[in-house]
């Protein structure tokens, strides 16, 4: 009797046991269904919000594109040629080039809604002053990648442009013309991986700030790395840009003085982080002798 009763016992506890683990699995789904729910609707809604954007950027493609043409069109036009064309050797070029153009216009207008999408799902599982810290990079990133493609297109561009243009020779000079018939697509691809590159070199101030604030850095590091800085600078410079010297110097010069802001910032938030603790640390001293009194 007794082993019988003993064994109904233990019975009992396993199965107390096997249901409370059920209980926990089941509270810890939940959390977890919720969160990719939210996941879906943020997706949704920047999914919706980029495919409205791209209909709208393929409706004015050309006169977007138009707009990416127009300094290779004004060193056309000083340089006193005239009826300046570009060409497609491909049927399908014309049209798959309209399309790169409308996906990278969408790209570059949906990216605040996308950037603030990602910002709000994670917003919840932030501290206070996570949320406040990390809103500033929030709205620097697309402020700086314009900065980046502005100056490229209102100053690398005219430059450049006009440089290769030097290049064409009339059949007076040389008894066969050499003139430029620039492609549509060979010349979106040229103007998209300049406007990206200088766009992302922009972007070191916020992330150098960023791994600064995350400890990860500090401005006496990056003050000892500085002359790595300037060569790597000018290497990335030479492989993201075309193989003239304008464009080379006009985006590593750049470079270099973004890093030197980078600095001067992560200097700013040391010594801000610096007070900030020591006004914590003179409230508790302070606390705990009135305590004491």
């Amino acid at each position: 009797m007794e082993s019988f009763l003993r064994t109904l016992s233990i019975e009992f506890c396993m199965n107390e046991k096997l249901s409370k683990n059920k209980d926990e699995m089941e509270a810890s789904k939940a959390p977890l269904i919720s969160h990719l729910i939210e996941l879906r609707d943020r997706l949704k809604w920047a999914v919706l919000f980029f495919f409205l954007t791209f209909c709208i950027c393929y409706y004015f493609a050309n006169t977007i594109y138009n707009f990416l043409v127009e300094p290779l069109y004004q060193i056309y036009i000083d340089k006193g040629i005239s009826n300046p064309r570009m060409i497609y050797t491909a049927l399908t070029e014309a049209f798959f080039t309209y399309l790169k153009v409308s996906f990278y216009g969408a790209l570059f207008l949906s990216f605040p809604i996308l950037a603030m999408q990602v910002y709000k799902f994670a917003a919840p599982g932030l501290y206070k002053n996570e949320k406040k810290a990390f809103l500033p990079f929030l709205i620097a990133t697309p402020i700086l990648f314009s900065l980046g493609a502005a100056l490229v297109y209102y100053f690398i561009f005219p430059l450049a442009w006009s440089f290769f243009l030097g290049f064409q020779t009339s059949s007076i000079e040389t008894g066969m013309a050499i003139e430029l018939e620039a492609k549509v697509n060979e010349y979106l691809s040229l103007v998209l991986k300049l406007m990206f590159a200088f766009g992302l070199a922009f972007q070191i101030p916020v992330a150098l700030t960023l791994l600064a604030r995350a400890g990860l850095v500090n401005s006496q590091q990056l003050k000892k790395r500085r002359k790595y800085a300037i060569v790597i600078a000018f290497i990335l410079a030479a492989v993201l840009t075309p193989p003239d010297l304008i464009s080379q110097i006009g985006l590593g010069i750049p470079i270099i003085i973004l890093f030197e802001i980078s600095i001067y910032l992560a200097a700013f938030f040391e010594k801000r982080k610096n007070n900030d603790h020591d006004s914590v640390k003179k409230k508790k001293t302070f606390g705990e002798t009135d305590f004491n009194q």
